[in-house]
């Protein structure tokens, strides 16, 4: 008797766990699709990137300085030998991203802020993820990229990392709080740069002889640029960059081009004073999209997947101050036709979209107790 009654418990917390984890979902009604949300982790550090391991675990980053895999809602214990981190403000343990080869070599990027003695600065770094059954370490750390003159300051550092097609390297970094070295082509702040995997500047880039600027510098003029994505529907990268009070940017960064900061923009200070000439000036290029209000985006995706069919080729990106996610609908080249915004307030701050291999999509929350939200077709 004693048995099947332990039987039947076993059973019956089987189902309720299952029923529990179930209701975790909720369904939201969008202008072409219903959509179901369920929280898949929870608990996490400020989480700030995510990367999908080939086993079908995630690879999380929480700004803290921890890196964690989840593997069925479970969150590991942090893998070890990760660098020291700065911790402050906007800065931290960043971004992360897999090697094209990483199935065989293990190899990882990642971008944090450093600790230095005169300060911080963003740096971008390799290693290998090394897993066995007791948990995972960090091998072969190797800075690739490093901001050269810190800061004192503890914003705008960007770091969001891109391996594109072709194997090249971009990573954002932001204006390290100072906006006029966004305008000094000597220096990486402010800056998309462009490397190979062994950190060195290919001789494609458009300042490879490092006269006139700095060999890894690809495009200049941004604030914070906090989403990086490859657009297969351009064949280009784009981003997304905070403004300060408005002007908040999508743009299609090209070899060589200037996109304005501070000397143009669609923002003003947060005291309401003037930044720059204006919206516009020669030799500075113009956005493709811009909010004012702002919206604080971080984290932008390419819709490519097979469950969504109603947004193939669409941008979705996240929104920190606005609480939302965003789906910027395109036609068959790109062009923006129009925005829906998503999820208004369900989750918080939204700090990084991922489109899955199953056409699933994966949003970080910006939160003390950050979860992992996954959204699929409703039905």
């Amino acid at each position: 008797m004693n048995q099947l009654l332990r039987i039947t418990s076993v059973i019956t917390f089987a189902a309720l766990s299952s029923f529990a984890s179930l209701a975790l979902a909720k369904d939201f009604k969008t202008q072409t699709v219903t959509i179901s949300a369920e929280t898949i982790a929870s608990g996490l550090d400020h989480p700030w990137g995510l990367a999908f391991l080939p086993d079908g675990a995630l690879l999380v980053t929480e700004r803290g300085g921890k890196i964690r895999i989840v593997r069925d809602g479970k969150v590991s214990r942090p893998v070890a030998d990760v660098p020291k981190v700065a911790v402050r403000g906007e800065g931290g343990l960043l971004d992360v991203a897999l090697a094209p080869d990483f199935a065989k070599s293990g190899t990882i990027y990642f971008s944090y802020t450093q600790p230095r003695q005169d300060g911080v600065g963003t740096v971008m770094a390799s290693a290998r993820l090394a897993r066995d059954a007791d948990g995972a370490e960090l091998e072969n750390v190797k800075v690739l990229l490093s901001v050269k003159q810190s800061t004192r300051g503890w914003s705008h550092f960007g770091s969001r990392i891109l391996v594109a097609p072709n194997g090249k390297i971009f990573v954002t970094i932001g204006d390290q709080g100072t906006m006029k070295r966004s305008q000094d082509f000597k220096d990486e702040a402010g800056s998309i740069l462009r490397i190979d995997a062994d950190g060195s500047a290919p001789s494609d880039n458009p300042f490879a002889d490092g006269g006139q600027a700095l060999a890894e510098i690809w495009s200049k003029g941004h604030r914070n640029p906090q989403g990086l994505v490859w657009d297969a529907v351009t064949d280009s990268p784009l981003i997304v960059d905070h403004g300060a009070k408005g002007g908040d940017e999508i743009n299609q960064p090209q070899p060589g081009k200037n996109y304005g900061w501070p000397v143009i923009t669609y923002g003003v200070d947060y005291s309401g004073a003037k930044i720059g000439v204006g919206t516009h000036a020669e030799g500075y290029e113009q956005p493709l999209h811009y909010w004012d209000p702002s919206i604080a985006p971080s984290g932008l995706a390419v819709y490519d997947g097979a469950m969504f069919p109603e947004w193939k080729g669409d941008l979705l990106l996240g929104a920190l101050k606005a609480r939302m996610l965003v789906r910027m609908d395109r036609d068959d080249k790109g062009a923006i036709k129009s925005e829906e915004r998503m999820l208004k307030g369900a989750f918080g701050r939204i700090r990084d979209v991922r489109v899955a291999n199953d056409g699933s999509i994966y949003l970080l929350t910006d939160e003390g107790e950050g979860k992992i939200i996954r959204l699929t077709r409703a039905g």
